[in-house]
């Protein structure tokens, strides 16, 4: 008995490792996206090649994540329960960097947009879009540490917001593109961003879905609510 109490102790603190690592990168995916949306509405090419750069650290500290559950699967063989919520911290690092890939993909158009003419108040908007999106992350993280399932069903509800925002600037984009073809390079890149910033939200809420799934044993049965679809222009 003594013995099983010093084994689960003992994981109970790797797991609290290897979740602090999340915690960690949680937080430097929130810079990503906040530093992203910076670059982008105040133009700054420096500023967005930097954000470039920092994405390999997020990169090495998924890597690091992955190989401490592995560590922790091989020598604590934890039971079931214990299983989910080692898989679930892969999962969502996995989840974490890929926010960080489209963080640097909008860091990366950011810096092409810097040298073109400006399009009137699409920085600022996209601005706002992404701000909503950092504010889902920051709440499916502290859903996460505080395995709160209402907090991420709210986190999950809000993907809605993020949609029906990314709707409307793919329409305002079109309208740049059409009153003047000068403006369809620029309004191109635009879109792509603002697309991130919507598969962002989606990430939000996958965050949020493994939650709800490690505070109820269920992943929710009805569908994530999802704007009007609109048409896609493919990115070549």
């Amino acid at each position: 008995m003594n013995n099983e109490r010093h084994i689960l102790s003992a994981f109970d603190r790797d797991l609290e490792t290897v979740q602090a690592l999340v915690v960690k990168m949680g937080g430097m995916v929130e810079s990503a996206i906040h530093d992203a949306a910076t670059a982008l509405e105040t133009r700054d090419g420096e500023f967005a090649e930097e954000i470039r750069r920092r994405d390999k650290a997020i990169d090495a500290l998924e890597h690091q994540i992955n190989e401490e559950a592995a560590r922790l699967i091989a020598l604590r063989a934890p039971r079931a329960t214990d299983l989910r919520m080692v898989l679930s911290v892969i999962k969502i690092s996995h989840i974490l960097e890929r926010v960080g890939d489209y963080a640097k993909n909008i860091a990366k158009r950011s810096h092409v947009l810097s040298e073109m003419p400006a399009i009137d108040g699409a920085g600022m908007a996209l601005k706002r879009m992404s701000a909503t999106v950092e504010a889902m992350m920051k709440d499916a993280l502290d859903s996460y540490i505080q395995r709160d399932a209402a907090l991420a069903g709210d986190v999950r509800q809000r993907d809605l917001e993020v949609d029906q925002m990314y709707n409307a600037l793919f329409r305002e984009f079109l309208t740049h593109m059409m009153e003047d073809p000068r403006n369809i390079t620029a309004c191109m890149h635009l879109h792509f961003i603002a697309k991130n910033i919507e598969r962002m939200g989606d990430h939000a809420t996958g965050i949020a879905e493994q939650v709800i799934y490690l505070a109820t044993g269920e992943l929710p049965e009805e569908p994530r609510p999802k704007g009007e679809s609109v048409p896609r222009m493919e990115e070549g």
